[in-house]
């Protein structure tokens, strides 16, 4: 006999029960899919039922379903993270992403002389998913694909400063804090108080902590459905302070645009 869900209606012809216009069940997988996604790490199943708010017989069965088709896997431990399909299709959803920056990106790299990019948290680190390049002969470029540690980069610290703190611990944790120049933050309690003080001001530096003689500003890029950092790339010369003072602006308002732009391709519910 088919197993119903405490408050769902059961089912005469076998088929998932909707309710409020969806189906119940897919909308159960999703909200479990996005509290693996959301946690950044291994998460166990007592966690998903405090979390969730469901039965944990529903959320059982739900996850094992997700682990049969790849879109959650089961660690040796017992714990879930997201599953190999999802590699695939994140590639696809940061393509997108990458796409609907690009005309920005042109924009920015007008107005300000310096190369700019768009990076994603990927796991751990900073994947970067788009960038237009500067004009100048003398330019920094990253290629789209490279994956950058956190508390190294810019667009890194922007990306830790939209976390909780308990994820940014779990998170440098995992992937360490080696250094990359004299100039890279290798105490977590320094990155703490670096990270305080990218929430107050908004934005985030890099001076030369992943690359000595390079010099990043960047900036949140809000409500993406994953975290997500807009940045400029210069050779330190080329990046004083107050050239930082006069791009910040000009970066959260590209960030803005590009929000806009994305959250408006969005599927609006009850909507094909």
């Amino acid at each position: 006999m088919e197993e119903h869900e405490s408050g769902s209606l059961p089912s005469t012809t076998g088929k998932p029960v909707q309710t409020g216009g969806g189906v119940q069940s897919l909308e159960r997988a999703f909200d479990l899919i996005e509290l693996i996604a959301s946690e950044g790490g291994p998460i166990a199943l007592t966690q998903l039922a405090e979390l969730s708010q469901l039965p944990p017989p529903t959320i059982h069965r739900l996850v094992r379903t997700l682990v049969k088709r790849g879109y959650v896997r089961q660690t040796p431990n017992r714990l879930y993270v997201l599953g190999p399909r999802f590699m695939r299709l994140g590639d696809a959803s940061r393509r997108v992403v990458g796409n609907w920056a690009q005309r920005h990106l042109t924009e920015l790299v007008d107005l300000t002389g310096e190369t700019v990019n768009v990076a994603v948290l990927d796991y751990d680190g900073a994947l970067f998913v788009a960038q237009v390049p500067s004009k100048h002969h003398l330019r920094i470029f990253t290629d789209v694909g490279r994956r950058v540690r956190l508390h190294l980069s810019a667009v890194g610290k922007i990306l830790l400063a939209q976390m909780t703190d308990q994820r940014i611990r779990e998170a440098v944790n995992r992937q360490g804090m080696p250094a990359q120049t004299p100039h890279s933050i290798t105490s977590f309690e320094v990155l703490q108080q670096e990270i305080t003080l990218v929430r107050e001001r908004g934005y985030a530096v890099d001076n030369g902590e992943q690359e000595v003689g390079m010099r990043c500003i960047a900036v949140p890029v809000p409500g993406m459905p994953t975290l997500t950092a807009l940045g400029i790339s210069s050779p330190e010369q080329r990046l004083p302070d107050e050239a930082i003072e006069r791009m910040v602006p000009q970066l959260k308002a590209t960030a803005a645009r590009i929000s806009e732009d994305v959250l408006s391709q969005e599927v609006k519910p009850g909507h094909p």
